[in-house]
């Protein structure tokens, strides 16, 4: 049974319609990349995916561990294991950094039938974690994003990731703003989350991150359609060629 399947997912935003059809089906183990022009329609499928509000389902089917979900809220589908990193995280002052993932964590552990944790017992877990995206712990003692950096935002997302360990990570377009030692740190750490229980579906305009966190598959997409996948080559190939030679042999196939 795959993890995650899109069935012809068709989505609109007030009135004008993103996605025209997407199929994508993701089993456990496996990192999927979309990649894309801006405008394309990846960060549609990643909110439409949450079950942001904003983005209304036309028609078509989302389907987590063979079960819809299109009816379960944002948070309802997090608890199920479905994790967003955001393109842009928001500043929320006054709400602390560590208080917040602990209260994360824990929802998430009584959600698999667990014990939530005492803060101490909390904090060896952070410990362990801020060193893998080498930050001190100054870093976890500010409030929600508050002053970061584009680089700092970043990480937090993925230190999320890496204490929440989601069946489902995407990933949406996580390398932008890094310079290439953060690159580097912010990969080897998405990377340590790698195994046959989970898999991933990242975003990204650019090759770059995909040099260190290597795909099992790459999705084209254009004007809402997935219109060309294949494995990480064609993500070189990407590169080199760019994506007016994308839109010229999809051109080519419709005449």
């Amino acid at each position: 049974m795959a993890l995650l399947e899109v069935r012809d997912l068709r989505v609109a935003v007030e009135t004008k319609e993103i996605l025209k059809g997407i199929n994508l089906t993701i089993n456990k183990g496996e990192v999927h990349a979309i990649m894309g022009p801006n405008g394309s329609g990846k960060s549609t499928l990643a909110y439409a995916i949450m079950g942001h509000p904003k983005y209304k389902i036309i028609s078509g089917d989302i389907l987590f561990n063979g079960q819809s979900i299109l009816t379960l809220t944002t948070d309802q589908r997090a608890r199920l294991g479905l994790f967003l990193a955001f393109q842009t995280p928001l500043e929320i002052q006054g709400v602390p950094l560590t208080g917040f993932l602990r209260t994360a964590y824990n929802m998430m552990v009584i959600q698999s039938g667990g014990v939530q944790v005492s803060p101490m017992e909390f904090m060896k877990i952070v410990r362990e974690k801020i060193a893998t995206l080498n930050v001190d712990e100054s870093f976890i003692r500010r409030y929600l994003n508050e002053g970061f950096s584009g680089g700092e935002r970043k990480k937090n997302e993925v230190l999320q990731m890496l204490i929440l360990k989601p069946k489902l990570a995407i990933l949406d377009e996580v390398d932008t703003g890094l310079d290439i030692d953060s690159l580097r740190i912010i990969a080897q750490a998405i990377n340590t989350l790698r195994d046959n229980d989970r898999a991933m579906l990242m975003i990204t305009h650019y090759q770059r991150i995909l040099k260190y966190v290597k795909p099992d598959f790459v999705h084209i997409i254009l004007d809402g359609k997935i219109v060309l996948s294949g494995d990480y080559k064609l993500a070189e190939e990407l590169e080199t060629k760019g994506y007016e030679w994308i839109k010229k042999e999809v051109y080519k196939e419709t005449k």
